[in-house]
């Protein structure tokens, strides 16, 4: 299905889930900061220091991938704002 076809919350629902499902238990903690792109229809996904990086890899392998960035061992892949050091 392309990805016109999902929502973003769909996209950020599914990507979750797999996460937390499937991926996490393999990545965590030896991967935690890393980028993870998840393909939401195979659950195929690729861990990167480098986001650019672990796209370009899983859509050598599935160039139709509908994806979900998220980073090892955080809530989300970036964060918007400032906090004092």
């Amino acid at each position: 299905m392309p990805a016109e076809d999902y929502t973003i919350d769909e996209i950020c629902d599914r990507g979750k889930q797999i996460y937390e499902e499937q991926i996490k238990p393999l990545v965590e903690p030896q991967e935690n900061g890393k980028f993870v792109v998840i393909d939401i229809e195979s659950g195929d996904y690729e861990v990167d220091a480098d986001d650019l990086i672990a796209e370009d890899r899983l859509q050598e392998r599935r160039p139709d991938y509908v994806g979900y960035l998220g980073r090892v061992g955080y809530d989300s892949a970036y964060h918007i704002g400032w906090a004092p050091p």
